[in-house]
């Protein structure tokens, strides 16, 4: 027999309702990222971006144009920003951890998604989520022009949420960086992490709350007074204006032979996939400072040497490989663009592989 009363979407769990105010508080944030490739589409069901070769109207000219695409996410990092109920600079991580990795082929970020999956759907918390990606996207010049948000209270329980991004870029197709040109002789620089990023937060979370039963408020002496909550929600740096900038500035010369994102896996693991064969990066340890948070977790687990280095960045975020003689130059370039680079080490004969010293 059927039930004598009517039931809604919204006594089942899902509130359109929500969902309508939830688009009307995010789009001026959506509206701030926009570029002039973007075409206003009011209530659309796709983001349109135009790709022209009108230098009137738009800064670069592509002649051979190549999209480049990555998705992402960032991991059980999330949880801390709920514990924290700080929702706010996550977006920043997801954007980073995008665009971060389509820069190492040398593309420009165009436009950027977001799927958003929750428990129950308030606005103002979708708002303060989508304004951290937002401002991710403004930070790498990079138009948010939609994405989803799925509310499914019988998969996520209360409270209960996860992200994911998707980035497209644009690069000229004789100026793909691939790695292919680093040779024996090149200079490894490295540019600072701001911190964790987004890598290695299940190791961080055992350590920090199953195992040393830590507060997110405490402030542990090895981290220099600074509260631990604090620490690990340092959202993810984005390299894309400083390294965009050097790429214009080295249009007719092939001068870095091979980028890295230093995301899972660490130094060891994301270097070598950039390293053509017979190439090995050899890396001095201390030729760059290792910021605390990093150490303390190496001591507090206790967790090897080996291992931070093959789960964490170690406070290097991203690497270039360059020619020899423009290394100091570019080194300068970056410096001036907003960056603290260290040159970590050289390119030198092996099996394509990581050597630390």
């Amino acid at each position: 027999m059927s039930p004598s009363k009517k039931i809604t979407y919204q006594q089942a769990g899902v509130s359109i309702d929500a969902n309508d105010e939830m688009v009307r508080r995010i789009s001026r944030s959506l509206a701030s990222t926009f570029s002039p490739r973007v075409i206003p589409l009011e209530n659309g069901f796709a983001g349109l971006v135009r790709l022209d070769s009108d230098t009137k109207r738009f800064k670069k000219n592509y002649k051979n144009p190549v999209l480049v695409a990555c998705t992402d996410g960032v991991g059980t990092k999330i949880l801390i920003a709920r514990r924290m109920k700080r929702l706010d600079s996550i977006g920043i991580d997801l954007v980073a951890m995008n665009v971060n990795d389509m820069l190492v082929h040398g593309a420009e970020p165009l436009f950027f998604l977001d799927y958003l999956a929750i428990h129950k759907l308030i606005p103002e918390q979708i708002a303060e989520i989508v304004e951290g990606i937002a401002a991710g996207c403004r930070l790498a010049d990079c138009a948010l022009i939609g994405g989803e948000t799925a509310e499914m209270p019988d998969l996520y329980d209360k409270d209960e949420c996860d992200m994911a991004g998707f980035a497209v870029g644009v690069v000229e197709r004789n100026r793909i960086i691939t790695g292919s040109q680093a040779a024996v002789g090149d200079i490894v620089l490295g540019l600072a992490s701001s911190g964790l990023h987004s890598n290695g937060y299940t190791l961080v979370r055992h350590i920090c709350f199953k195992q040393e039963k830590l507060r997110l408020q405490d402030t542990p002496k090895e981290l220099n007074g600074c509260p631990l909550g604090e620490v690990l929600l340092t959202p993810t740096r984005i390299y894309v204006r400083s390294i965009v900038s050097v790429l214009d500035s080295y249009k007719t010369k092939r001068v870095i032979h091979g980028m890295a994102h230093i995301t899972g896996g660490g130094l060891v693991g994301n270097i070598p996939r950039v390293l053509p064969a017979g190439c090995n990066a050899l890396l001095k340890k201390k030729s760059w400072p290792v910021p605390p948070i990093f150490r303390f977790l190496q001591k507090r687990g206790p967790v090897e040497e080996e291992e931070m280095y093959r789960v964490f960045n170690m406070g290097i975020g991203y690497v270039v490989i360059v020619a020899p003689a423009f290394a100091e130059p570019l080194k300068t370039k970056l410096e001036k663009a907003g960056e603290k680079v260290y040159t970590i080490g050289t390119i030198v004969r092996g099996k394509g592989k990581v050597v630390l010293k």
